[in-house]
């Protein structure tokens, strides 16, 4: 098994929020899990969550790719989504993605050769009004990201 005991009891904790007949339910919830312990979610992972909670592998594997929140190859230690949509990009955005792009020698959907840098287009973050927005391993919101901002996030995660 890839998914540890501690992950297994907290994926049992979301699946208890639903109907016993409806565990396929908590998809989203333990391929979050799952992604929190491992770094990233490989075939055989979702296989796993998808045999826990009773549905087909496909079926898991089409949730994971449809949200850029689930990462479905290895990424950095730190990933960097960059708000695109067009308030962002209209409110800096694209300025702040071609900034980290020139300061982390990488394109959008690539890695740092040192592993500790991802660089991905985001989709709405809920904040345009912050704009630009980026998040950090889908769990840290950056508003209002201008160069010197960014420069001091990255120092930040560098240590």
């Amino acid at each position: 098994m890839l998914l540890t005991e501690h992950s297994i009891k907290k994926i049992d904790r979301e699946v208890a929020k639903y109907p016993p007949d409806h565990k396929e339910s908590a998809v989203m919830a333990a391929l979050a899990i799952a992604q929190d312990q491992h770094g990233w979610l490989p075939p055989e992972l979702m296989a796993e969550i998808a045999d826990y909670l009773g549905m087909p592998a496909i079926a898991v594997q089409e949730v994971a790719t449809f949200y850029n929140m689930y990462n479905v190859k290895p990424v950095g230690k730190h990933k960097i989504s960059v708000c695109t949509n067009l308030p962002c990009a209209l409110s800096g955005g694209e300025s702040a993605g071609q900034y980290l792009q020139k300061k982390l020698g990488i394109g959008y959907r690539d890695t740092t050769a040192d592993g500790l840098f991802t660089l991905v287009e985001g989709e709405c973050m809920g904040a345009c009004g912050d704009a630009p927005v980026m998040l950090v391993n889908n769990k840290r919101m950056c508003s209002w990201m201008s160069h010197e901002k960014i420069d001091a996030l990255l120092e930040e995660l560098k240590k």
